[in-house]
C-alpha cells in the first residue's frame, strides 16, 4: 500500500480557464489563485459557472481554453489524488443499500487507504453511531456529511467542496463552519462554493463572485468590504433643511419618503457632528453597513440576476449633488409646462398620480349573484292501480 505525504495545502491556479458547450459559454477566462491556510469562497448565482468549474479542477471536464492546477499539477497527474485532494461536488453517489461504512470502505480500498481511517472519519463527521446504517434511510444532510467524511478519508491538504451546507440543518451548518475553519488553520486549502452569502459571510477568509461565467471581485472579505462605501439613513421631520446642510457640505443624497433620506459615503462619527452643529432635529439615526449580499448583489446587477421591479421595496430615486455656482440658476425656474402622461381607464387613477387625500375606500363593485340552478323534480309516479293484464 503506498504511503501518502503528510497533509500540506498547496495553492490552486486557474489561469484563462474557458468552457463553452456548444452556443453556452458556461465559463469564460477566469483567472484566480486560492492560498493555503484559508477559507476561500467561491460565490455566485446559480448558472454563473461554479460547478463547471471545480469538475474542470477535479479533470470531470475537459476545458475549451486554459489551465487548472492543484500544486502545479492537473489533478489527472497527481500520483495520489485521494490523498492530496478531497472533493464534494454533489451528495448522490451512493447505493442505497450500501451500509455507511461499506461506502467508505469501497473508497478506501480504491484510494489506498488503512481502514483504519474508516472510524476516524466516521467520528470527525458525527456518523459514528450510523456506521451501520443502509445509506438509503440517510437524510439530505447525513449524506452531505458521508460525502465529507470520504474526502476526508486520504487526509488531503486540499478540500473542493461544492455546496456543502445543503440540507444541513442549523446545528449541522454551525458545525460545519468551525470545522472548515479548524481545517484551514492546520494549514489545508479550503475551496468551498455556495450561493448562502450570510453564511458564507462567518466562515471565509476571501472571496471570488463569479457571474455569468466571468469574475466580478476577488480578494481577502475584509477588502472588498472597506472597499465599498457604506450609508447613513436618517428620519426627520426636517428634511429639507437637512438637504440644504448636505448640499453645503458637498455630500451625496437620496429621499426616500417624505421624512427619510439617506446619505451616501459618510459614517455616524462624521454625520452626527454635522447634524448637531446645525441643529437639525432626527428622530432616527441608522448605519448601513454593507455586507456580503449587498456586495454581491451590486456586483451582479444588471446582469439578470436582480429581482423584478415588482419586488422591489422602492422605486428608483434621484441622487442629488451640489452644482457648480457657475451652472446654478440664478434665481427661481417657474415650472414649465407637464407632458402628457398616459391616459388612465375609466374611474381609475394612473399608477403615478398621488393618492387622493378626500378619497374613502369602498369595497369594489360586486356583480349580481347568479340564481342557483332550480332541481329537477323526480319523475311522476302514475295514479292509481298498477296496470295488469286484460280481462
Amino acid at each position: 500500500m503506498a504511503v501518502a505525504p503528510p497533509a500540506t495545502g498547496v495553492p490552486i491556479e486557474v489561469h484563462g480557464l474557458t468552457k463553452h458547450f456548444g452556443r453556452v459559454h458556461a465559463v469564460q477566462g477566469l483567472d484566480f489563485v486560492v492560498q493555503p491556510g484559508r477559507v476561500t469562497g467561491f460565490l455566485g448565482p446559480n448558472g454563473a459557472g461554479k460547478t463547471t468549474t471545480l469538475r474542470m479542477l477535479l479533470g470531470l471536464v475537459n476545458p475549451t481554453a486554459g489551465t487548472a492546477t492543484i500544486g502545479g499539477q492537473r489533478y489527472r497527474d497527481i500520483t495520489l489524488p485521494l490523498h492530496q485532494v478531497g472533493a464534494v461536488l454533489e451528495a448522490t453517489s451512493f447505493h442505497p443499500a450500501r451500509r455507511a461504512r461499506s461506502h467508505l470502505k469501497m473508497i478506501a480500498i480504491a484510494g489506498g487507504i488503512d481502514n483504519s481511517r474508516i472510524d476516524q472519519v466516521l467520528e470527525l463527521v458525527g456518523l459514528s453511531g450510523d456506521a451501520k446504517r443502509k445509506v438509503g434511510g440517510f437524510s439530505m444532510g447525513m449524506r452531505q456529511r458521508l460525502e465529507l467524511a470520504g474526502a476526508l478519508l486520504g487526509d488531503p491538504g486540499v478540500l473542493i467542496l461544492d455546496e456543502p451546507s445543503n440540507g444541513l440543518d442549523p446545528q449541522g451548518i454551525a458545525w460545519l463552519r468551525e470545522f472548515l475553519r479548524h481545517l484551514a488553520g492546520q494549514g489545508r486549502t479550503v475551496l468551498v462554493s455556495s450561493h448562502l452569502l450570510a453564511e458564507m459571510a462567518q466562515t471565509i477568509d476571501d472571496v471570488i463572485i463569479v457571474a455569468q461565467g466571468q469574475v466580478r471581485a476577488l480578494g481577502t472579505l475584509a477588502s472588498l468590504m472597506s472597499a465599498t462605501q457604506s450609508a447613513m439613513r436618517v428620519r426627520t421631520p426636517e428634511p429639507d433643511r437637512l438637504q440644504a446642510v448636505l448640499l453645503s457640505v458637498g455630500l451625496t443624497f437620496q429621499r426616500e419618503g417624505h421624512d427619510i433620506v439617506t446619505i451616501g459615503g459618510v459614517g455616524p462619527e462624521q454625520l452626527g457632528p454635522l447634524l448637531a452643529a446645525h441643529q437639525v432635529v432626527v428622530y432616527e439615526l441608522t448605519h448601513q453597513g454593507i455586507n456580503l449580499e449587498s456586495l454581491f448583489l451590486s456586483l451582479t446587477a444588471g446582469l439578470g440576476y436582480e429581482a423584478s421591479p415588482v419586488g422591489r421595496a422602492n422605486p428608483p430615486v434621484q441622487v442629488w449633488a451640489p452644482m457648480p455656482q457657475d451652472q446654478a440658476p440664478p434665481g427661481p425656474v417657474a415650472p414649465g409646462p407637464v407632458a402628457p402622461g398616459p391616459v388612465a381607464p375609466p374611474g381609475r387613477r394612473p399608477a403615478h398620480a398621488a393618492p387622493d387625500p378626500t378619497a374613502t375606500w369602498a369595497p369594489p363593485p360586486t356583480q349580481p349573484p347568479i340564481p342557483p340552478t332550480p332541481p329537477v323534480p323526480p319523475p311522476e309516479t302514475p295514479s292509481g292501480p298498477p296496470s295488469g293484464n286484460p280481462q
